[in-house]
């Protein structure tokens, strides 16, 4: 089978032709329809887990991807031959990862069914951006009426903030450029905020001077978060996906501080994918991509130039 791999941290990714995987005891191979590229996958080429966990090379990148399930190893019960199934493959110990056009993975870990409703492409789309924005909103504690700010709302992961906070009853204020300002509005926001127009945290002051309820902030790295934290009010949430939250500080004024360590789980997955199906989630990508187009397309949004989430398809 052909994948997407690296020979070493720091070498480039290519197309490599590996053998077949067979599963093993509780996994399944997965025959891949559809990959999605994160900005992990390059860190890992990077080293991101080094000294961390052992890496098997030559390594298949790769976290998210669809597909369906082509083979099961023993003691599976959970999944059958033919089932769509969406989730996270990337296991770096044993040199496995999504780019490949078959996968082996956990029948019990990070894959979840898929809906004949959620096309491939779009569920390859969801396991990374979309669970951190799932738990992250969880984690805002978000009611009825509630005033929250998504900062970063116009990436991947803050597109589905902004969905999941208008279905919890919030009032979402959104951080995004003006030429996404009506899409944004178009998720539910009830407030674009441009960031390129004067300050953040000034422009919600203005409009809100007694403070809001939560923060979801997808961008504050650590120390740079005080400002924007300090618009939230007694008894309200500061959710940070970098670490960013100064928990003691905040509690010290009555604020929760959150640092969110996201982890995909079969149930949030399923969640994800039940809300794609009726409608209530909606997800974007920017651009499609044939496997051996996958390595420029590595390159490219590495360096920037990708407007949006890009998807490899197999076949």
């Amino acid at each position: 089978m052909r994948a997407v791999v690296i020979d070493d941290f720091g070498t480039e990714p290519h197309i490599a032709e590996l053998p077949e995987p067979v599963p093993g005891p509780g996994e399944v191979v997965v025959r891949m329809h559809a990959a999605a590229l994160n900005p992990f996958d390059w860190k890992v080429v990077d080293g991101a887990l080094r000294g961390v966990v052992q890496h098997q090379f030559p390594l298949t990148l790769g976290s998210d991807g669809a597909g369906v399930v082509a083979e099961v190893g023993d003691g599976v019960t959970e999944l059958r031959t033919g089932d769509r199934v969406y989730g996270q493959f990337l296991q770096v110990s044993r040199g496995r990862g999504s780019f490949s056009e078959a996968a082996t993975v956990s029948a019990t870990g990070k894959v979840a069914q898929l809906p004949a409703e959620v096309p491939f492409e779009c569920a390859a789309s969801l396991p990374t951006a979309s669970t951190a924005a799932y738990q992250a909103v969880a984690a805002a504690g978000l009611s009825a009426g509630d005033v929250v700010l998504v900062n970063g709302a116009s990436g991947g992961v803050g597109q589905s903030a902004v969905q999941f906070a208008v279905e919890a009853g919030a009032t979402v204020l959104a951080t995004a450029p003006p030429d996404v300002a009506d899409h944004m509005r178009s998720l539910g926001a009830a407030a674009v905020i441009d960031f390129t127009a004067g300050p953040t945290v000034d422009q919600v002051r203005a409009a809100h001077p007694d403070g809001i309820h939560a923060v979801v902030d997808l961008v504050s790295r650590a120390g740079d978060a005080a400002a924007v934290a300090a618009l939230v009010r007694s008894g309200g949430a500061f959710v940070s996906t970098n670490n960013a939250a100064e928990a003691e500080l905040l509690s010290a004024r009555g604020v929760r501080g959150v640092n969110l360590d996201s982890r995909v789980t079969p149930a949030d997955l399923a969640a994800l994918a039940e809300r794609v199906a009726d409608g209530r989630l909606r997800v974007q990508f920017d651009e499609c991509v044939q496997l051996d187009d996958a390595p420029a397309a590595i390159a490219h949004a590495r360096a920037g130039h990708a407007r949006g989430k890009t998807v490899i398809l197999f076949g």
